[in-house]
């Protein structure tokens, strides 16, 4: 690899198939149902998340005095791990597996708590979102991990490449509001206020230290780090005709198994805790494809190989329109309070008093 050197690619690689994955996943149900067994919750990940919390809040208290540079590589170095490791059980908890897809309103709410440490709220929308990703792998306007033609023409070099990497929290954030801007939700409105809540009392309870300690970490750990290597290993194409990689590597053990990234695209309802399990049963599915070895090495890869940027991604014309109207889970209950102290009945008398008062 030569730094600097230009990238090959000028559009993105353009299928006009359907995604790998709900094929594979009705072979493989059909030659190995007991599968199944493994749908459903992991009963440890909302302790393994409430000790997760815990630790940080501990951190925040125990590096409220220290030295600013001390607090900076606590946080490259333990605190990004933990908060990015609170990302990906976020995606763990947005596939229902913390209360079972039949306590919807509870998985997001305890989305919500998870966020705390992350200290930006991004659990509500990041659960909008990733049903495209799944629904839609890879189709053009929905799923928004695909990067933007913008993105794709502009970091184009080595150094774009690297500093495109560093930028990476700031693509995810934005990229949802150009490409695919949905209506934020009641639970969006509320996960921002209890963030919001969250970070005015650490920073009035252990100073701006603990704060920038949580912070720097989530941003830091989403860019050029070992754990952030992930973003690219999934789907960026490394290899010519295969559109998502996984990583069985030591980072698996922090990281809630999100490298078993084929096996959790084929069954999204198998917890994260049963991916190796997974991939034991039907092992001749997933052996012979092609795999990463190694987070770092990924990232060192696609910065330097010209064949690698942006663009090398698998991409679909859309299938469907987009929706932009999200879903309210709160809606029963507040129209239920609504409907018990007869508040439409009130709002319509009051109308009529009005229009009475106006003929006479």
């Amino acid at each position: 690899y030569q730094m600097g050197g230009v990238v090959s690619r000028d559009d993105f690689l353009w299928t006009y198939t359907e995604q790998p994955h709900s094929s594979r996943r009705e072979i493989i149900i059909k030659k190995y149902p007991q599968i199944k067994e493994l749908f459903g919750i992991d009963p440890s990940l909302k302790w393994v998340i409430s000790a997760m919390v815990a630790v940080q809040v501990f951190f925040c208290w125990l590096l409220q005095d220290e030295d600013w540079l001390l607090v900076a590589i606590m946080a490259y170095c333990c605190g990004g791990v933990i908060n990015h490791a609170l990302t990906l059980a976020i995606h763990d908890v947005s596939h229902n597996t913390a209360f079972g897809q039949t306590r919807s309103l509870d998985n997001r709410l305890f989305g919500i708590f998870t966020n705390l440490p992350i200290a930006i709220p991004i659990s509500v929308a990041f659960k909008k979102y990733h049903v495209e990703h799944h629904r839609y792998l890879g189709e053009d306007g929905l799923d928004t991990d695909v990067p933007t033609e913008l993105e794709a023409k502009f970091f184009t070099t080595s150094p774009r490449k690297f500093l495109w990497l560093i930028l990476q929290p700031v693509f995810y954030g934005l990229r949802p509001l150009i490409v695919y801007n949905k209506l934020p939700n009641d639970l969006e409105i509320l996960n921002f206020a209890v963030q919001i809540g969250f970070d005015v009392i650490i920073l009035y309870s252990f100073g701006a230290k603990a704060l920038f300690y949580l912070l720097f970490g989530t941003l830091i750990a989403m860019g050029v780090h070992p754990s952030a290597g992930h973003f690219i290993s999934e789907h960026y194409v490394f290899t010519e005709g295969q559109e998502t990689y996984s990583y069985y590597g030591p980072w698996n053990a922090c990281t809630f198994n999100v490298g078993y990234h084929m096996e959790h695209h084929d069954f999204p309802y198998v917890p994260s805790r049963y991916l190796p399990k997974l991939r034991e049963i039907a092992s001749e599915f997933y052996e012979p494809l092609e795999k990463h070895e190694s987070w770092s090495w990924v990232l060192y890869s696609f910065v330097m190989d010209p064949k690698m940027g942006p663009y090398a991604r698998h991409k679909r014309v859309a299938s469907v329109k987009q929706v932009l109207e999200g879903k309210h889970l709160f809606r029963p209950y507040w129209e239920g309070v609504i409907n018990y102290f007869a508040v439409p009945e009130i709002m319509k008398w009051i109308s009529k008093q009005i229009s009475s008062d106006k003929v006479e």
